[in-house]
């Protein structure tokens, strides 16, 4: 039996790709077996977010070769699909597949094998009208799943690549997520997350950015798949990847909170708290749009969880600028914050900006906003003591030299219950948070009950 290994760098739309590639070389006969093992074929699904992304992407390349050089490496994703020429003059890379060509995979493998001749999928047009059909029949998450539901993206934010490295908005249709769905449910997944490059315009077909804007307003397409996948038996807990701010009007969001498996977890993305650092950033909304979609969960929802992503550092970002954010940070009250470096991607606009900023400044900001980070997200814990709440066991595991299991709240607080001889793996408990386990940030639950 030949056998393949995989690596996936990057989001979670990659780690869903790369295990629907695992499958399809199950299917075609191989062993799957760890990346660091000798392997017959090694598949890198790479990032290119970065240009530290491109790094690490050529070194596990690299490294593959180095580790078996009779083996067939496939480098395939964001990385090969931006740098293709990079990619061609590599000789450590046998197959390169692009974004939107991954099903490719086992015949390219094939064909090398037969031909022994470079084999090159990449997608010519980056408008890519059509969605790639993926699809598993488990994941590597024992109790959630996330599920690929839209690819692609038309903002085109001056700092990002992403565009050009996956193409223009395209969406999975209903049919085909709400059979995955039902697979994964019969085998006993009981949560899934819905995600996507730009989650925001699933349904959308216009490659015409503005029209694209104006659509998104309410989120008509993505509220109908929610629904629909909240009437799958078996499913009990529904989470949503990154969505937009401008997607969360009113209706968008008295509708959502009727859905009762919908966890009240949110992540908006932000990337700044200044305006006109978001205006650099072509982010084309406004910290006002923002406040406001917070307002109208808040109001619609019983204490959400919001988080959210933060760039420090962007170019000509002024000492004032970062005080706006820090403070619009402090307003907002996050439950968690992935705070980031700005870091230059070639290709994109804001490489070309003057005002680049040391890597000092940009760390002494980061650290500030960081430790804020930090601090709110303690003070949500906080509020999580005494509230009654609903736990989705998932790894069992020693605290403080006593057997616990742990899971998260449907605000996707960590929070664990006393094993005592059980396996609660992938059941539901309810019980209050009466602290945190000392030393940890875990909640405790008493009184838990299946």
């Amino acid at each position: 039996m030949r056998r393949a290994a995989l690596h996936n760098l990057g989001c979670k739309v990659n780690s869903y790709e790369t295990e629907a590639m695992q499958q399809m070389l199950e299917a075609a006969g191989y062993q799957i077996v760890p990346f660091q093992d000798q392997a017959d074929v090694y598949i890198i699904n790479t990032c290119s977010v970065t240009n530290m992304a491109d790094a690490k992407s050529r070194q596990m390349i690299h490294r593959a070769r180095r580790k078996n050089p009779d083996a067939i490496v496939v480098a395939t994703g964001c990385y090969v699909q931006t740098s293709a020429g990079e990619a061609e003059e590599d000789l450590s890379i046998d197959i390169i597949i692009g974004n939107n060509r991954k099903t490719q995979l086992v015949r390219a493998i094939d064909e090398f094998r037969r031909d022994h001749r470079r084999v090159k999928e990449l997608a010519e047009d980056s408008r890519q009208p059509d969605y790639e059909r993926l699809q598993l029949t488990r994941t590597a998450e024992h109790t959630r799943a996330f599920i690929k539901v839209q690819d692609g993206c038309n903002q085109f934010c001056s700092y990002c690549i992403i565009p050009l490295a996956r193409g223009r908005i395209r969406s999975r249709s209903p049919k085909d997520v709400l059979k995955e769905i039902r697979g994964l449910a019969a085998s006993g997944y009981q949560e899934v997350v819905l995600n996507g490059i730009h989650l925001s315009s699933y349904g959308m077909t216009s490659y015409n950015r503005q029209v694209a804007s104006e659509e998104m307003a309410g989120g008509g397409h993505l509220m109908e798949l929610v629904e629909a996948v909240a009437g799958v038996d078996g499913i009990r807990r529904i989470r949503l990847g990154s969505m937009e701010p401008r997607l969360i009007n009113q209706a968008f969001a008295e509708r959502l909170a009727k859905v009762e498996k919908i966890c009240p977890h949110f992540h908006l993305s932000l990337q700044s708290g200044c305006d006109e650092t978001l205006k650099r950033m072509n982010r084309r909304y406004t910290t006002q749009d923002f406040r406001q979609a917070v307002a109208l969960l808040r109001e619609n929802f019983a204490h959400p969880a919001i988080t959210t992503d933060v760039i420090v550092g962007f170019p000509q970002e002024t000492e004032e600028e970062f005080e706006a954010t820090r403070h619009f940070l402090e307003e907002i009250r996050f439950y968690e914050m992935h705070i980031f470096k700005y870091s230059r991607r070639r290709g994109t606009l804001a490489d070309t900006m003057p005002g680049q900023l040391d890597e000092e400044t940009k760390s002494r900001r980061s650290h500030v906003l960081l430790a804020l980070a930090d601090r709110m997200s303690a003070e949500f814990r906080r509020q999580e003591i005494g509230r009654e709440a609903e736990v989705l066991m998932e790894v069992k595991e020693i605290l403080r030299g006593e057997d616990y299991w742990t899971g998260f709240t449907r605000e996707y607080v960590r929070a664990a219950v006393k094993a005592d001889g059980r396996d609660l793996r992938n059941q539901l408990i309810r019980g209050r948070a009466s602290g945190l386990i000392p030393g940890t940030q875990i909640l405790q639950m008493e009184e838990a009950h299946v």
